[in-house]
């Protein structure tokens, strides 16, 4: 049985492995356990794949960061449906990190998840024997809801892997000197990768962290008057090399949003409208080329406030959960107004709004107020909290 919202607290085990090969479907309910929190409108979406689409804006995004990187393995149809050790443990992230949390996290079962990030594929790839490659496809978070979050989007990955014999004269690959020369050939590479997409830009590289990555990188560009972040990368982790069959190399690893970068070189305002059908979208665009997005109307919101005290384990992302698996994209955004704690009972109670507004048609006071009753029915049965 799928539920709507799967929001019992619980610890995960770690992973067993899955099939190597899973045959695609939509839905994924026979995927699913009793407790998934996979919901309806998320188990919909997989399979839709907008990175195939080239006439699609993610596809075309895919396609120009691809063109960058001549002669690697270009890998775009891997199920997102993972293990918990291919999505966390492979890649160095512990016990207890946020992204495992069922707050941030879609599990399908206790052992297996929508997959957080491309990220995901990293080690079985590296054990397959590729020491280059790309790969891209959808990925799942449970996240806030507001124009540049969606719980559904797109990442590319690529890795490069070196062996004694790209690497300076004399430089072992688990070095000092072989690390900085990766870091070097990193940074070079997508340097000209982003000129390939946006042209030559203004760039600056800022200090990171990431688990699977040692350095670890983020690049911004000054573009349209502002700073922007558009990628994560790293030197892969000595330990992930060493135990994916690839010690006796050193290799760089970076990972990229394709709605980020697609909503900045089109100049498209709200990242819903890379899942709508409506022809006035789909139709702007051709394979291979970059337009400016022309808005084809503006819709009027409609704001709706709920209020109510916060269960022991609530978490916001719960709650923007169940107002897309209510509303679905007819939510623009959920914001929180107001916070409250009672002075005698140490309560806490949130105010929120979430605005109603459609992409493509007007919506009416009937529907909204018959979704706003929906959801508040929702948070006191499902989320377990009072309405006030």
């Amino acid at each position: 049985m799928l539920l709507r919202l799967g929001l019992r607290p619980r610890s995960f085990a770690a992973s067993t492995p899955l099939a190597a090969s899973l045959a695609w479907s939509r839905p994924i309910q026979h995927l699913c356990d009793a407790q998934s929190n996979v919901t309806p409108n998320i188990s919909d979406k997989i399979g839709v794949n907008h990175h195939l689409n080239d006439r699609h804006p993610l596809g075309i995004i895919k396609g120009l960061v691809e063109a960058s990187f001549p002669g690697f393995d270009c890998v775009d149809d891997l199920h997102p449906v993972v293990t918990t050790k291919q999505c966390f443990d492979s890649l160095m992230i512990p016990e207890g990190h946020v992204s495992r949390a069922e707050s941030d996290t879609y599990y399908v079962t206790r052992d297996t998840v929508l997959r957080t990030h491309t990220s995901a594929h990293q080690t079985e790839l590296l054990r397959s024997g590729r020491t280059q490659f790309l790969v891209t496809g959808d990925v799942y978070r449970r996240d806030e809801v507001d124009a540049s979050h969606y719980p559904a989007f797109h990442q590319m990955e690529g890795v490069c892997l070196f062996g004694a014999d790209d690497l300076p004269a004399g430089a072992a690959p688990a070095s000092a000197e072989a690390t900085a020369w990766v870091e070097d050939h990193l940074k070079a590479s997508l340097e000209g990768m982003v000129d390939g997409v946006f042209g030559p830009v203004e760039k600056r590289w800022v200090d990171a962290h990431f688990p699977f990555t040692d350095p670890s990188l983020e690049l911004e560009i000054y573009f349209n008057g502002e700073w922007l972040e558009v990628l994560g990368c790293g030197v892969v982790q000595r330990q992930i090399l060493d135990d994916n069959g690839a010690g006796a190399s050193a290799g760089w690893a970076f990972g990229l949003g394709l709605e980020r970068l697609a909503m900045v070189l089109f100049d498209i305002p709200d990242i819903r409208l890379f899942w709508s059908t409506d022809p006035r979208f789909t139709e702007q665009f051709a394979a291979g080329k970059v337009v400016q997005f022309q808005p084809f109307s503006k819709y009027p919101p409609c704001f709706k406030d709920i209020t109510f005290w916060l269960p022991d384990t609530f978490h916001e992302n719960d709650f923007a959960a169940l107002v897309r698996s209510v509303a679905g994209d007819l939510v623009e955004q959920v914001e929180t107004i107001d916070d409250f704690v009672h002075p005698k009972t140490d309560r806490a109670s949130k105010c929120f709004r979430i605005t109603y507004r459609s992409m493509e048609r007007s919506l009416t006071n009937d529907e909204v107020d018959a979704l706003q009753v929906e959801i508040r029915d929702a948070v006191a049965g499902e989320l377990g909290a009072e309405l006030r």
